[in-house]
């Protein structure tokens, strides 16, 4: 067969496969596929880690936003928190969060109560 001026030998093409060890193949293939394993094994480690941190965060913000609610509530009825008095009179931001944070946990609803103790884990 002649191409561009050359003379074509039919058959395969590209270089010819080099004499490979068999067993020295699957050895490599072996360890690759542990390696592959660690990996995976790591990065679902992580992924998990990170969807623990965040569920933790998204129960904090709930729990701030409870609190939120619940001093709305209580200045509808014409009472000021204790905490926005001591936020407004510039007392220590510290004494409020603990007093909230009690006020907040005391004043949970059932449906609420369970919102941050979900710990599920996805597997795929």
């Amino acid at each position: 067969k002649v191409v561009g001026g050359k003379v074509k030998k039919p058959g395969k093409r590209g270089r010819k496969p080099a004499k490979i060890d068999l067993k020295a193949k699957l050895e490599r293939s072996r360890q690759s596929a542990r390696e592959c394993r660690a990996r995976k094994k790591l990065r679902y480690q992580y992924l998990e880690e990170l969807v623990s941190s965040r569920e933790r965060a998204i129960c904090a913000l709930r729990e701030e936003l409870e609190m939120y609610k619940q001093w709305c509530m209580a200045m509808d009825q014409g009472k000021i928190p204790s905490e926005i008095k001591a936020l407004l009179t510039g007392e220590e931001h510290n004494k409020s969060q603990q007093n909230s944070s009690r006020h907040t946990k005391a004043g949970k609803t059932d449906a609420n109560s369970n919102s941050c103790e979900y710990s599920g884990r996805i597997y795929i």
